[in-house]
């Protein structure tokens, strides 16, 4: 199969655990864009915190952000957006978060800017919500909280850690962005090499031409991957893209 594009997750996939580009990583990304193979990235952070790592990598592909909420092109030219129902974000923060008291925090990003405890304005309707997360070092309690959103049937469920949960628009998610991407430079997903280690990264891995899990992946996204990488730590994307590209 010839590959057009590789789309790579950012944190515990290009990111080594210093949260770093390793040398190895930078110098085959730039080998694989010489032999004309595109190359994106595919991340649940913000186009703020990105957009710097794209530029770095002279990466001129659109970007998938916020888990597919938005996808950007460089420098600042938004191409698609995903907005969450704010009155879903309120019944959350008013009637979930409060039965569990301090046992649970939450983060959001929102086209406004990153909102959490400290900042969270009266009105929740005057935000933009892209992506909305909970996070709590009791993975027993985040599970019965994923147990009951799953009931609403309202959300994209998925995590970047296992100590989170992360809350998209329904049928919004890495994959969803990365058909929005392929759509622009007119290649199919089967011409896809997706990489990653988490459950956001779960739908772009079943989809792509090439799923890829990395080896500090979660256990449940290495079962669906194609092929199972290096780490993190041991410049995984680096040997992905010399052995497939």
């Amino acid at each position: 199969m010839t590959y057009k594009l590789i789309a790579l997750d950012m944190d515990g996939t290009l990111l080594n655990p210093n949260k770093e580009i390793s040398e190895q990583n930078r110098l085959w990304i730039a080998r694989a864009i010489e032999s004309g193979v595109r190359v994106t990235l595919a991340t649940g952070r913000p186009i703020s915190d990105a957009s710097a790592f794209a530029q770095d990598l002279q990466l001129d592909t659109p970007l998938v952000i916020n888990n597919g909420s938005e996808v950007w092109s460089l420098p600042d030219k938004l191409l698609a957006r995903h907005i969450l129902d704010s009155h879903l974000v309120s019944r959350i923060l008013t009637e979930v978060l409060p039965a569990y008291a301090d046992q649970v925090n939450f983060w959001s990003h929102t086209v406004e800017g990153r909102v959490n405890k400290t900042n969270l304005p009266e009105d929740v309707h005057s935000l933009r919500w892209l992506q909305l997360g909970l996070s709590s070092k009791n993975i027993g309690l985040l599970q019965e909280i994923r147990s009951e959103l799953e009931t609403w049937n309202a959300f994209e469920i998925s995590n970047s850690a296992v100590t989170n949960i992360e809350l998209n628009a329904p049928g919004i998610n890495k994959a969803s962005g990365l058909r929005e991407v392929c759509g622009i430079l007119g290649i199919q997903m089967s011409e896809v090499i997706a990489v990653g280690d988490s459950l956001n990264d779960v739908p772009m891995i079943r989809e792509a031409g090439l799923g890829v899990a990395m080896g500090n992946a979660q256990e449940s996204v290495k079962a669906i991957a194609d092929v199972v990488a290096l780490t993190n730590a041991e410049d995984g994307v680096a040997r992905i893209i010399e052995a497939h590209i």
